[in-house]
């Protein structure tokens, strides 16, 4: 049995958060420039050298990337051989949350109540999502979450009947349907199977996974590429100003489901899909 302070844990999600905020994964940054150099719009290859330049200045300036520095959304892969020691697990999350967004000045966009509202003040408490592996680590993975992408995410109820083509047209038809609204170019995370709650899971799990990885089966991975291609066909473009780059990339996990239904959630991701791993 490994033990594991609270504290440590506070001190991870502190620097996560903060870090996941200020720099992209390296490889939708290459991403991002790589899409500016292809775009075959003239305002579309001016946005996508924009967000470039924002990223750089970011980081020179040491200041976030986005000023939706998102909702804060933890997923904790906790070893079986791990005790937790000195405190709440839980709390000491939110603790790292607390510190981390005041600390490192990022704004605080939590409400406190769904309905009647009232800012919580340190963007607490977190999303967090909690499973059990084996061994003796602790891999947390921080994942800020904008709500102008968020608030276009859709789920879908699907029967068995349903085609992959159905699918198709209902994942693009979401993005259509945002349009400009989650700030394109977009990743999207979807996620096939499981139950309601599964897929949605699956959808937002996607979106932490590198737009340069692949789904590993070939069958899903081939449908990645496919949507993404058809999303691109929309002419939506960089900020909505039409162009070929509408999504940068399209990240599929899929999961068991019952004979009855065949579920699929999409989490839409803006250009700034920002997610950052330790494992202690």
């Amino acid at each position: 049995m490994r033990e594991i302070d609270v504290s440590e844990i506070t001190v991870a999600v502190k620097s996560l958060f903060i870090d996941a905020n200020r720099v992209l994964p390296s490889d939708l940054e290459s991403c991002i420039a790589a899409a500016a150099e292809k775009e075959t719009s003239g305002i579309g290859r001016e946005v996508l050298c924009d967000l470039c330049e924002n990223m750089k200045a970011a980081k020179e300036l040491n200041i976030p990337v986005c000023q939706d520095t998102g909702m804060a959304v933890v997923f904790a892969e906790v070893g079986q051989e791990v005790h937790i020691t000195g405190g709440s697990f839980e709390d000491a999350v939110n603790e790292g949350v607390h510190q981390g967004y005041l600390e490192g000045l990022l704004r605080c966009s939590v409400v406190a109540d769904p309905i009647r509202r009232g800012n919580t003040g340190d963007n607490t408490p977190a999303i967090l999502h909690t499973r059990i592996i084996p061994g003796d680590k602790l891999v947390l993975t921080a994942a800020p979450k904008g709500f102008g992408s968020e608030n276009m995410s859709r789920i879908k109820m699907f029967t068995p009947s349903a085609s992959v083509d159905d699918i198709l047209d209902f994942v693009t038809d979401t993005v259509r349907t945002a349009g400009s609204n989650p700030c394109p170019p977009i990743v999207l995370g979807v996620g096939i199977g499981g139950d309601f709650e599964k897929c949605a899971l699956l959808a937002k799990k996607a979106l932490c996974r590198p737009v340069s990885e692949r789904n590993p089966d070939p069958f899903y991975a081939e449908l990645e590429t496919r949507m993404l291609s058809r999303i691109n066909e929309l002419n939506i473009g960089p900020q909505g100003f039409g162009g070929i780059t509408t999504a940068l990339a399209v990240n599929i996990e899929q999961y068991p489901t019952h004979i009855a239904g065949l579920p699929v959630a999409v989490n839409v991701g803006c250009h700034v899909t920002r997610h950052k791993k330790i494992t202690i």
